[in-house]
């Protein structure tokens, strides 16, 4: 081996022990579902590595899966307060809090959670600024369209009244009492002991995380049509974001982007598609489609959620009419209005 040779070795050697050092910047990244969740190993973690990539390593998240630094609801104080560095936030769980964001709660907006979920950044981003001011928002990403199961056949909307449901979010949970039902709203970790202790009767989740949080066993009915999204949030502590230097800054922002989003909720999208077929295989579960009549007594009934919706938002000095116009522009500019 020549001096050339031993030389270039050496400086391989010294860069990757300098690369193995401890990153510059540690950030703490704090979600609820279990570590093993696809919004962890398919979302989060492959986001997470691009970070540490792009910044040569200078900036490294470590993330806390399963409420370890905090309760679901309370995930965006904890970013606002710097509990946590980034939060991952359901705006949902916090009934009239977000207002303007919970349009995308409501039934037949969106038809899926790729392109959707790069719709709803490109339309929320500027609005954020106000909502969302006391935090910097990163991220969206909704499940795949999710939908109702239950111990008992629902199957049009007069089958909710009577029943005890546990909603996906604030917007859920006015429609089920629209309907008569009864709302038991519990975050979804604590979903499956809704259901197993006879709280509730049914609940709205997508469809692979009824067995990712071992609920198949307890649910064996199914609306089978896309009905609801659920979109959560990456969001950033203020204060965290404004000290970085200004190159980890450009790499945080390379992140935060539509495009970003829309790469963020594929895989989880995917993953929860999978649930359906999953149940059509197993010939354990019941799936209902219904016909074009009952879907259109579904979008009827889900109507009044819309009108209210305009309401808040005109109650918080915004304009409903033309926020709306902007979300639909951006749900059919990316091919995913419903």
């Amino acid at each position: 081996m020549n001096r050339k040779t031993v030389a270039a070795l050496a400086a391989s050697i010294s860069m990757s022990a300098f690369a193995a050092q401890a990153a510059e910047v540690e950030l703490r990244l704090s979600h609820w579902v279990p570590a093993t969740h696809p919004i962890q190993s398919l979302g989060i973690e492959p986001w997470a590595e691009s970070i540490k990539q792009a910044s040569n390593g200078r900036i490294n998240i470590t993330i806390f899966p399963a409420q370890q630094l905090g309760a679901a609801p309370d995930h965006y104080d904890m970013a606002r307060d710097g509990i946590v560095d980034i939060s991952y936030t359901n705006p949902g769980y916090q009934a009239g809090r977000f207002p303007i964001y919970s349009i995308a709660e409501i039934p037949f907006q969106a038809t899926n959670a790729k392109e959707g979920a790069k719709a709803l950044h490109e339309w929320y981003d500027p609005i954020a600024e106000t909502e969302m001011s006391d935090v910097m928002f990163c991220l969206i990403n909704p499940h795949d369209p999710g939908t109702i199961h239950s111990k008992t056949p629902i199957n049009v909307p007069a089958d909710v009244r009577g029943k005890n449901i546990r909603p996906a979010h604030a917007t859920m949970a006015r429609f089920v009492s629209q309907l008569g039902g009864a709302s038991v709203q519990v975050p979804a970790p604590e979903a499956r002991e809704a259901i197993a202790k006879g709280t509730a009767d049914a609940m709205t989740f997508p469809w692979n995380s009824i067995y990712i949080f071992g609920i198949d066993s307890e649910v064996k009915y199914h609306l089978d049509m896309p009905f609801y999204l659920s979109a959560q949030m990456l969001l950033f502590n203020k204060d965290t974001y404004n000290g970085l230097a200004p190159e980890d800054k450009a790499v945080i922002d390379d992140h935060c982007t539509p495009e970003w989003s829309q790469k963020f909720s594929t895989g989880w999208a995917d993953n929860e598609y999978s649930g359906r077929q999953k149940m059509i295989d197993s010939g354990e579960h019941t799936l209902y489609e219904p016909t074009a009549e009952e879907v259109q007594l579904w979008r009827d009934a889900a109507q009044p959620l819309l009108d209210s919706w305009k309401a808040d938002v005109t109650k918080v000095g915004a304009d409903p009419e033309k926020i709306y116009a902007d979300f639909i522009a951006a749900l059919e500019r990316n091919n995913s209005r419903y």
